[in-house]
């Protein structure tokens, strides 16, 4: 059986004080306890640790060397308790966070630029994947996703507002090809697809009519891992290709991608930040969380 720490922590106390009395004073416990809890340690080890006499404590051979091996380790197991708990008045040390790559108005710039601003003692450490994995497992504080494929046990706080996903194309294709007039017309056309990684399944094309889902088979003449290039292809006329609405904005904007199929294209909840309980929530968390929520409010 081995000792517990608390035995260990006791027994270090004794050889520094090289009495019972004195280390009994300095935790706030009886000496008997203390006595005890000695006698305990040196039964579990099957050796006598130290000698005692009425007026002192002397350590034996092995408690000479039990406590120089045990010493520094519960030295710095107690200055590591020590800087854990100094973590908690003000948010301080790295944030680690999983987030999607379609995560547009979270991961464009000013919002963790503002934040880091405002907590310099906070080192952030952005991961942007769309590989689904345990958050917690990974080590990661949080993440950001689509509400929808976040599990239920997460507590979510929305980064964004409703979204919604679109198939765009370059004015240039859809004068050459003609404007699909409905989903089941991409048959026809030339798609550009996405994907997260290149063994996974390319992105859903999913639309949506008189409120029902509406399934399409969508033949791809191109799909790519990097949604820039996807971006770049429809802009050069390569085809339809399809996304969060976010990630064409400024195309469309500029008027280098046109919107179609929007009657079939409902919004849905947004963007989520998750982690897994607000029990003992670390300052550096709940500082990201109370900056976003305030930049989601008006004006």
């Amino acid at each position: 059986m081995s000792p517990d720490l608390n035995a260990l922590a006791i027994f270090a106390l004794v050889a520094e004080e090289r009495n019972f009395r004195a280390a009994a004073e300095r935790i706030g416990v009886t000496r008997s306890a203390v006595s005890q809890t000695i006698r305990r340690l040196e039964e579990t080890l099957g050796i006598a640790l130290v000698q005692r006499t009425t007026r002192s404590v002397r350590l034996t051979e092995a408690g000479e060397r039990l406590y120089a091996d045990a010493a520094p380790a519960l030295a710095g197991m107690q200055a590591a308790i020590e800087a854990a708990g100094n973590l908690g008045d003000r948010p301080r040390g790295r944030l680690t966070l999983a987030v999607s790559s379609i995560a547009e108005s979270f991961l464009s710039g000013p919002l963790l630029a503002s934040f880091t601003e405002q907590f310099p003692d906070v080192t952030l450490h952005v991961t942007v994947t769309d590989e689904e994995f345990d958050i917690v497992a990974e080590g990661y504080d949080a993440g950001v996703r689509l509400g929808e494929v976040i599990a239920q046990d997460m507590i979510a706080v929305p980064v964004s507002g409703d979204q919604r996903q679109l198939a765009v194309a370059s004015p240039a294709y859809l004068e050459k090809s003609g404007t699909p007039a409905h989903p089941r017309d991409l048959a026809g056309h030339r798609c550009i697809g996405w994907r997260a990684g290149p063994h996974l399944a390319p992105y859903r094309w999913e639309f949506a009519e008189n409120g029902k889902e509406l399934e399409v088979a969508v033949a791809e003449t191109i799909t790519t891992t990097d949604m820039a290039l996807m971006v770049r292809l429809a802009v050069a006329g390569a085809g339809i290709t399809f996304g969060m609405e976010e990630s064409f904005r400024r195309e469309i904007d500029r008027g280098e991608l046109v919107p179609v199929l929007e009657d079939f294209s409902p919004r849905f909840p947004g963007f989520y930040l998750y982690y897994p309980t607000r029990r003992n929530m670390a300052p550096k968390l709940r500082a990201l969380i109370d900056h976003l929520r305030l930049a989601q409010r008006p004006g």
